[in-house]
């Protein structure tokens, strides 16, 4: 499921972690672990790729990240408030710098007027702290909201990563 970006992307990811001697993973809900998959495409990714923790439903995201279920309740899954705790959470569980999160509604239903199909809420965070949480409303069926997210969810590590290489 790659896109024709992706492999450039990964190969920028692994040597900016490598170089760095730091490592990542991911919490992912509605990619359902394909930023994961992505990145252990390349060989030897294990030097810089920790884990994911795929936490699709609401019991997953609590007892697997930490995620409050007062958080859920009070802002639902697909929210910046949970994409964050779902990064804090894998990076207080996990030995990785790097972590990448996201939560969100790949469609064909779930939608609600105010979270539509398409809106995704991503998180990335570098030693337990923000680097920055966004949301997304993408278009397309959910092959098309899927793959979206990964390829800016691995574009923001990318150019996070290169930002402080500079």
């Amino acid at each position: 499921m790659l896109c024709p970006d992706e492999p450039e992307l990964i190969d920028r990811i692994a040597l900016a972690l490598i170089q760095r001697r730091e490592r990542m993973g991911t919490a992912e809900s509605c990619t359902g672990g394909l930023i994961a998959a992505a990145c252990t495409s390349l060989a030897g990714s294990s030097q810089w790729f920790e884990r994911s923790v795929v936490s699709y439903s609401n019991q997953a995201k609590t007892e697997m990240l930490g995620v409050p279920p007062g958080l859920l309740e009070l802002h639902g899954a697909v929210s910046a408030e949970v994409a964050q705790s779902m990064a804090r959470g894998l990076y207080a569980h996990a030995p990785v710098e790097w972590t990448l999160a996201v939560t969100g509604i790949a469609g064909p239903s779930g939608g609600s007027e105010d979270k539509p199909v398409g809106t995704v809420w991503l998180a990335l965070y570098h030693h337990g702290k923000p680097v920055k949480v966004w949301h997304e409303l993408f278009t397309g069926d959910r092959h098309a909201v899927r793959a979206a997210t990964v390829r800016v969810g691995l574009a923001a590590l990318c150019e996070a990563l290169e930002d402080r290489d500079s």
